[in-house]
């Protein structure tokens, strides 16, 4: 598996793996009627524009093809004074969670705040999502919630932190070995 920058070329890759991860992760807690109004050609105008910022890794399989992906930045609010870089996504293919991509995708994203001089981090996640548990595994500790509406329906999403971003990096190493 190999992480790397993505490149405006991926957008239709990422598109892909972000409309099948939604629909896999959030089945049963978004309406249908949303998952299924999704689509990849969507997506992928979204991702056309979105790639032009350079804060975007993916993970791509051996035969090139693209599994996941996260993009990182400035946190979004300026309300998290001790948080100052933000996850703003990440999502892999079902069929690939558990191999260590999330970490190493986690990872980078961390290096390339580190290196804007962020030193900490938040990630906003439904608090129904079974993948919380990914960030409580990662060190990443509850500092907030929120509720949003998706499709007509309120949710709760929980922000996790990390205040020390060199605790993440190498874990996706570590992971994997």
């Amino acid at each position: 598996m190999i992480i790397r920058k993505a490149k405006l070329t991926d957008a239709r890759g990422i598109a892909r793996v972000h409309v099948d991860s939604w629909r896999a992760t959030y089945r049963n807690i978004v309406a249908d009627s949303y998952l299924d109004g999704l689509t990849y050609e969507a997506r992928e105008r979204l991702w056309n524009e979105n790639l032009k910022n350079d804060n975007n890794y993916v993970a791509e399989d051996e035969n090139g093809v693209i599994t996941g992906f996260a993009t990182g930045g400035k946190e979004r609010t300026g309300e998290y004074a001790d948080l100052e870089g933000e996850l703003y996504a990440i999502y892999i293919l079902p069929e690939f969670l558990g191999r260590g991509i999330g970490q190493r995708l986690v990872e980078r994203v961390a290096e390339d705040l580190m290196k804007q001089g962020m030193n900490s981090m938040l990630v906003w996640v439904l608090k129904d999502n079974s993948s919380r548990q990914f960030y409580e595994e990662m060190g990443g500790r509850e500092v907030d919630s929120k509720t949003i509406r998706i499709a007509g329906k309120d949710l709760v999403e929980v922000a996790y932190g990390w205040e020390d971003l060199s605790q993440l990096i190498g874990s996706g190493q570590k992971a994997s070995q």
